[in-house]
């Protein structure tokens, strides 16, 4: 029987060690949870790898002219090494769902897929609504300056956008629990005014800048620069693990929402 350990340790500003994380490797059970989490579902192109539902090391690039199929296996073998690891350290490998970029999902899916059967580990899915609304929920909590959905009960409405005036969103409590699943919309003068006559709303994503010259409200909040990030996957990635919520490796298909219609790209290698 082998064992192997592996050792995180933190330090604080000063340089002293805070504290020391022990985790056991037994070959043929993971006490561990090691899941390499990838982001493509916009122009962010987004890797990063978590323990225990924590990421420990991150790739991102946000440039407007890239090709993520380009940049994944860079990234992918970044964070392994920079987390001390190796490929067979890996539990499974979490995707973003969708929706998004047709392309773009498809280029993450297909790298992750081939991941998968490569180490024969599991697949999860991640749905990129509630990824980002906990991203946004992350940043937010960090900016003093930005009022909390949390302390006034507000509705957090990440958006992803799907070109001319249509974005992909959904709504979501503070708690993460889903108020409005995903679902594409025409952003009009009448965009969610119903919901706003009582509520406060948070809008953030790519899609969110359509928004705010149209939706006139003062319960609406527009957060600029938040994203889709592999940050945002981890607690759900982690959760879904250890609940065995994988899904099939061969057959799994991104959450495309509408039918793919061609057209010449904006950016290389997406949509």
């Amino acid at each position: 029987m082998v064992i192997r350990w592996f050792v995180s340790v933190d330090k604080n500003f000063s340089g002293n060690i805070s504290y020391i994380q022990v985790y056991i490797i037994w070959r043929g059970y993971k006490i561990m949870a090691v899941i390499l989490l990838i982001e493509t579902s916009t122009r962010v192109c987004s890797v990063g790898l978590a323990i225990n539902g924590r990421v420990k090391a991150i790739r991102e690039d946000h440039s407007e002219q890239y090709s993520h199929s380009s940049l994944l296996t860079v990234f992918m073998d970044e964070v392994i090494s920079e987390a001390g690891l190796g490929r067979d350290d890996i539990s499974a490998v979490a995707v973003s769902s969708g929706p998004g970029s047709y392309t773009g999902l498809r280029i993450g899916v297909s790298a992750a897929k081939g991941f998968c059967f490569a180490l024969d580990v599991p697949l999860i899915a991640v749905d990129t609504m509630e990824a980002l609304a906990t991203h946004a929920l992350h940043v937010i909590s960090d900016r003093d300056e930005i009022i909390s959905p949390v302390a006034i009960e507000g509705l957090l409405c990440p958006m992803i956008d799907a070109r001319r005036m249509e974005v992909y969103h959904a709504l979501f409590r503070a708690d993460l629990s889903v108020f409005k699943p995903t679902s594409a919309r025409i952003i009009d003068g009448d965009a969610f005014s119903e919901v706003l006559k009582t509520q406060k709303m948070f809008f953030f994503g790519d899609g969110a800048a359509k928004c705010k010259d149209v939706v006139q409200s003062h319960n609406a909040f527009f957060i600029e620069d938040i994203y889709p990030s592999v940050t945002g996957m981890a607690p759900s990635a982690f959760r879904k693990y250890h609940q065995n919520e994988f899904v099939d490796v061969a057959y799994y298909e991104p959450f495309y929402l509408k039918d793919f219609v061609a057209g010449k790209p904006k950016v290389k290698g997406l949509y």
